[in-house]
């Protein structure tokens, strides 16, 4: 069964790149971000675990945790990571998951057998301090992701969480947000001291609160 967002995401132990782990003990009270390659010594994913490696400050700032995951063994991964330091100019700090059984692939529906019978789809998983999940997005083979994205959808998540607000159409962080349907206008003019500018009386927005 395919995993919906709000759902506990599964836990696993797993022998990694950095050792064994317990995956809800190794995020503790943090975010995480679990996404998946096919194989190693992929170029697309190169790049990919390359631009992470780039942003480990930026995620560590928000207090996620970064794992990735394929489907070959660990003495593959450590390999394969020389190569993607040497070809990133990077040093990959953070986990990679050796799932030759494809058990996490399993437990994170990643088989999709109308893309591949054998291979993991590439997905990348985004999950809360309370281990729900609250992202999802699955990519072809051929499109790479793209990590501003991926922070960009982790600072709209942290906000929200906080704060009873919504973020609007290619938000970036410090932008004006809107204020969510089930706060009254009387009450968001008490909540937001920042003021409100209410263009219907469905769509207000505000400057954003924790900036």
């Amino acid at each position: 069964m395919s995993l919906r967002l709000g759902d506990e995401a599964p836990n696993f132990q797993a022998d990694t790149t950095v050792g064994h782990i317990d995956f809800h003990e190794y995020l503790g009270d943090g975010w995480g971000i679990l996404f998946s390659h096919p194989a190693d010594y992929t170029p697309v994913c190169t790049t990919e675990l390359g631009r992470t490696a780039a942003l480990q400050e930026e995620f560590a700032k928000r207090n996620v945790k970064v794992l990735a995951v394929s489907v070959d063994d660990v003495e593959s991964h450590k390999g394969w990571i020389g190569d993607i330091n040497e070809t990133q100019n990077v040093t990959v700090g953070f986990p990679i998951i050796g799932d030759e059984k494809r058990v996490v692939a399993s437990l994170y529906d990643m088989i999709h057998p109308n893309a591949s019978a054998t291979a993991t789809v590439r997905s990348l998983f985004i999950i809360g301090p309370d281990k729900k999940l609250k992202l999802s997005i699955t990519y072809p083979a051929s499109t790479g992701r793209n990590f501003t994205e991926v922070l960009r959808v982790v600072d709209s998540l942290q906000l929200t969480a906080n704060y009873s607000v919504a973020t609007p159409a290619d938000w970036k962080d410090g932008e004006d947000v809107i204020v969510t349907p089930a706060v009254s206008t009387e009450d968001a003019i008490k909540r937001f001291e920042k003021g409100i500018n209410i263009v219907k009386p469905y769509l207000r927005y505000t400057p954003q609160p924790n900036k």
